[in-house]
């Protein structure tokens, strides 16, 4: 195993599952990382068939709100992120798309520097038919500030409650994340 790979696989050691399908994802991942070292496209939109991306999640925690753009390929309402770039550490991939498509410096300060959720997801749309093993980042943010999401991957932006999020349109396992979200932002106990 390439030092890269062994890096991400110990991020996914690392993720506590929400439930039981978390689980059956990290144990598939951690089989994928210990059988390839071809994690990273290098082809759009499929080469190879399963690769690495991150997901990097704007979230006001006192507003108890998450950022979505309604994406241009997908056409669904997703957090910002990307493509994990061959030997890139997925906590650098989730600064870069931080920058690039929300123009902030990520601040890790919600849930920490690993990523609080994985998922394994069949695309849809015009890059559809392969599989994102995603890494969810959560990072600061505040809905009183204007961020426009990069129009070039992005045709608008909502800030979404939690509380009352009824979205259908979005990313399959957005309202499981959604519950470990909620979950990471209680107050500790006394």
């Amino acid at each position: 195993m390439q030092p890269s790979t062994a890096a991400i696989a110990e991020i996914v050691r690392r993720i506590a599952p929400l439930d039981e399908l978390e689980r059956r994802h990290i144990d598939t991942t951690l089989a994928w990382l210990a059988s390839t070292d071809d994690i990273f496209r290098r082809a759009r939109p499929a080469t190879p068939p399963r690769h690495l991306v991150c997901y990097v999640v704007l979230v006001d925690p006192a507003a108890r709100a998450v950022l979505l753009g309604k994406h241009r390929l997908a056409g669904l309402w997703l957090p910002t992120g990307g493509h994990v770039d061959p030997g890139e550490h997925p906590l650098d991939t989730a600064r870069r798309e931080a920058a690039e498509e929300i123009g902030v410096e990520a601040r890790f300060d919600v849930s920490g520097p690993d990523p609080l959720f994985l998922t394994v997801t069949t695309t849809v749309g015009s890059d559809s038919g392969h599989e994102d093993v995603s890494l969810w980042y959560v990072i600061r943010g505040d809905r009183a500030d204007d961020h426009a999401l990069d129009p070039r991957e992005f045709d608008g932006e909502r800030w979404w409650e939690l509380d009352e999020f009824t979205l259908h349109d979005t990313d399959p396992h957005f309202g499981r994340f959604r519950t470990k979200l909620d979950i990471a932002l209680r107050p500790a106990a006394d």
